[in-house]
């Protein structure tokens, strides 16, 4: 048993992998959070219970001083009753109050795992998981606590359902996903912000006595901050330490709040971003949070890491593609921008198929009367007049060269200059009497209202009828602004939020129902809308529109905190960079590249001979290394950066047997220092031979005494080093 129940003592313990998590029921029914660390072999933990009277702490009305909800670390905090830290939930009832306040009911535990309808969530089989539901109620308003253990995996997955068993509505204004407090608060606080072509900078400060908090109220999980953060102890690194990562299976706004209180405690709680979330909930009906998934980690951030990468491949992304290698593209729009018709798209397929490249992507401005970003978003048919005869004619030409085809969408979005905005302004997202923002010249659509989504499917499923067309890249160029609906009432406008992200996974699950074998990436002006809710419904995201390969060493790095090799969207771009103007060796953008998925962002009709081999070796590397790079063990051996002077990251194939090694070095440094890496994850009384060279070395010394690279001849310098177990 994964999940365990005292009844002496009124204590769950919850196992898992080589992490446990403690709460015990309160005599007045309140759930007090006890323990959340290393693996515990007891439920003996009543001694952590500790009661203590605090001036300007209010008890409840049943019980005393030492009863105080603002001194208890608690599962899922209350509000309006004498808790002032950041509560948990607030439900407004009929007569205006919304002070909240829950107590134990019932419980219950069994194999397996509930999903959650129209939102994404982990899952797993009966033997792998086990699934605790605690029943908390404030009179006739239920809240059902989820707690899932992955029993091979420090992971515990969470979720909220709220119910209505009174004979009124009632209006939920904050339900979080979980709350996780502490009852000590030593410790930094690690979170990924950014900004369009530079986003997830791993950024990491000591907690302070405040609110922190990192959220989007964009309408998209953002740029700007990713739906998750990592408490680390601060002598923790990459291998040392521990960390408690927390990220929410959600892509629209969130909220993180981080605060350490007047008694050096913490709580911590993810979920919907209450400033624009508001749900009426009608008698009897009920509402379900977004998941939030938490991982305990005593091997520092890599094994945070390495947790989060399990549980995402293993039991979060359900793709066709999920295990199987993805096919290496060139994408034309770095190449051609608006400026192409068939011929010129025939020209980089023909280019590309003499290199080895086995997917032609055609990006925007296919459609509608599209020659620039002012037009034609919505009208989802061809434009004949660049593409005659439709896309059919092309993509025959295209597989007959040996090349699959993908094509580029953003569904969500629609221009004022199309067929879609003049028949359907209501679908548009405004609030009348007043003048709608734009953004790349372009308005959002209503996603909350099924007629767009079902529209929408129909048009995407007539291009993707006409032509077998294998990937598509799914856009989304803007947030969102002036968020109204016409479909909805006063009373519902602040719901308009959320059911527009169910409306952007409805659609998904539309075409992945028709299309199970269509490979999806997902893309929001890059790394936009990289967040694990939309891996449950595609297997990769582009990663950013910074295509520049010193750039792209951070964003990688951050990234990767939380989010599988296979995951990242990286491509090979051209120089000088179309965002930096920076010149990085051919070699070295192939070697950042290959630490996600692969592909290419150029003219290949441009390169000259020599660069042509690079790209057939570099494909070749790709074949030979992708099963150790997409279903291996990641460690990253260095911090990333453009100032720092090596930035490494090794692969590891699941057995151990093969290591990829992978370096470079930013800056050439004049009369530098000799560098050497140390690498992780072999095993020690192995031998292991290095490719290209012959020499053979034991894991162990690899791991202590590391391995020398070269002496540096320019900026941007990179290496990469494959080494094989000698049977």
């Amino acid at each position: 048993m994964s999940i365990v129940f005292d009844e002496n003592n009124r204590i769950f313990r919850l196992d898992a992998g080589d992490s446990s998590y403690a709460f015990l029921i309160e005599p007045n029914g309140y759930v007090a959070h006890l323990y959340y660390g290393g693996r515990l072999n007891t439920t003996d933990l009543r001694y952590l219970y500790r009661r203590t009277p605090r001036a300007f702490s209010p008890n409840p009305a049943d019980g005393t001083a030492e009863d105080s909800r603002d001194v208890m670390p608690q599962e899922y905090s209350t509000s309006g009753i004498g808790d002032y830290r950041v509560p948990s939930a607030k439900v407004r009832r009929s007569d205006g109050y919304n002070a909240t306040d829950m107590k134990y009911r019932s419980h219950r535990i069994y194999r397996g795992k509930p999903a959650i309808a129209g939102l994404p969530a982990t899952f797993g089989k009966e033997e792998e998981v086990e699934t605790l539901e605690l029943l908390l109620a404030d009179g006739d308003v239920e809240f059902t606590l989820f707690y899932t253990v992955f029993e091979h995996l420090p992971v515990i997955a969470r979720s909220v359902k709220v119910s209505n068993r009174s004979g009124e509505t009632v209006y939920i204004e904050k339900a979080a996903s979980c709350t996780l407090d502490f009852a000590y608060g030593d410790f930094d606080l690690l979170h990924l912000p950014g900004a369009w072509a530079r986003e997830r900078h791993a950024e990491r400060r000591k907690l302070n006595h405040s609110i922190q908090r990192i959220e989007s109220g964009r309408g998209l999980s953002s740029h700007q901050h990713n739906p998750f953060f990592a408490l680390v102890t601060p002598d923790a690194t990459e291998t040392a330490g521990e960390a408690y990562g927390v990220a929410l299976l959600y892509s629209g706004n969130f909220s993180a709040e981080i605060e350490l209180d007047q008694f050096d405690q913490v709580r911590t709680q993810i979920g919907i971003n209450p400033d624009t979330f508001e749900w009426k909930l009608g008698p009897n009906e009920e509402f379900h949070t977004p998941e939030a998934v938490l991982v305990y980690s005593a091997e520092g951030l890599g094994g945070m890491s390495r947790a989060f990468h399990d549980l995402f491949r293993r039991h979060l992304i359900r793709s066709y593609w999920r295990d199987r290698k993805r096919p290496v593209l060139v994408n034309n729009w770095e190449a051609t921008y608006f400026n192409f018709d068939a011929e010129k798209l025939i020209r980089i397929a023909e280019g590309a198929a003499r290199l080895g490249i086995e997917m032609l992507v055609l990006d925007d401005g296919w459609f509608g009367h599209r020659d620039d970003d002012r037009s034609s978003l919505g009208d989802w048919f061809v434009f004949e007049s660049k593409l005659k005869g439709g896309l059919a004619p092309l993509v025959k030409r295209v597989n007959e060269l040996g090349l699959k085809f993908g094509l580029w969408f953003e569904p969500e979005m629609v221009s004022r200059d199309s067929e879609l905005f003049r028949a359907h302004l209501e679908w548009v997202l405004s609030i009348p009497g007043r003048p709608c923002s734009e953004g790349r010249q372009q308005l959002v659509l209503d996603m909350s209202q099924p007629e767009v989504v079902d529209h929408l499917f129909r048009a995407i499923c007539a291009i993707l009828d006409s032509a077998p067309i294998e990937y598509i890249k799914w856009d989304a160029n803007r947030h969102l602004t002036e968020v109204g609906s016409a479909t909805l009432p006063a009373d519902r406008k602040k719901e308009l939020f959320h059911r527009y992200v169910l409306g952007v996974y409805r659609l998904h699950e539309l075409l992945l129902e028709r299309y199970p074998k269509l490979l999806i990436e997902g893309c929001s002006g890059g790394g936009g809308r990289f967040d694990a809710g939309m891996l449950y419904y595609v297997p990769q995201i582009w990663t950013s529109d910074d295509t520049d390969a010193i750039e792209r060493l951070e964003i990688q790095y951050g990234t990767s905190l939380l989010y599988p090799p296979s995951a990242m969207g990286a491509h090979v771009s051209a120089c000088p960079n179309h965002q930096t103007g920076r010149t990085t060796p051919f070699e070295t953008r192939g070697i950042v590249a290959m630490a996600g998925t692969f592909g290419y962002e150029l003219d290949l009709n441009k390169l000259d001979e020599a660069e042509c081999d690079i790209v057939r070796r570099q494909i070749a590397d790709y074949h030979r290394y992708n099963h150790i790079i997409a279903q291996g063990t990641l460690y990253r051996l260095s911090m990333a950066g453009a100032t720092n002077p090596i930035t490494a990251w090794e692969h590891v194939s699941a057995d151990r047997s093969e290591a990829l090694v992978s370096c470079v070095q930013p800056r050439n440094v004049p009369n530098g220092p000799l560098n050497h890496v140390r690498l992780r994850g072999l095993e020690p009384e192995t031998l292991y031979e290095l490719a290209g060279d012959g020499r053979c070395f034991l894991g162990d010394t690899l791991m202590k005494a590391g391995l020398p690279l070269p002496r540096v001849e320019s900026d941007g310098c990179g290496w990469q080093f494959y080494l094989k177990a000698v049977k």
